[in-house]
């Protein structure tokens, strides 16, 4: 099985991770995201729903995806649960980038 893939909803790049995110498996997403983010999607949203730990090495990579997008591109993740989205709550990380409880929460907001 995949550790990251990508698919489309209407223009927006979604990219699901499951397991662990962390300094082995980071470099990995940020690939992922890069080569998605060429395509000049709509929007961009992480799927962090199947991540059962969330290491700084992978919120880095969010950070930087955010700071890069700059504001062509919608960013948001979809995190929840104590594995993920607390993390990014606690770092501070949440402030910067937008957070969904579900994937189609996310995607009915950035159609609205």
């Amino acid at each position: 099985m995949q550790q990251f893939t990508e698919h489309e909803v209407d223009g927006v790049l979604v990219v699901a991770a499951v397991g662990a995110v962390d300094m082995l498996t980071a470099p990995k997403l940020q690939e992922v995201i890069d080569a998605g983010v060429e395509r000049k999607p709509s929007g961009l949203v992480v799927d962090l729903t199947d991540v059962d730990f969330l290491g700084s090495a992978g919120m880095q990579v969010l950070m930087a995806t955010y700071n890069n997008l700059g504001s062509d591109i919608r960013f948001a993740v979809v995190a929840d649960g104590p594995a993920t989205s607390r993390p990014l709550k606690i770092t501070g990380i949440s402030e910067y980038i937008e957070i969904f409880a579900t994937l189609d929460v996310a995607l009915k907001t950035f159609a609205d």
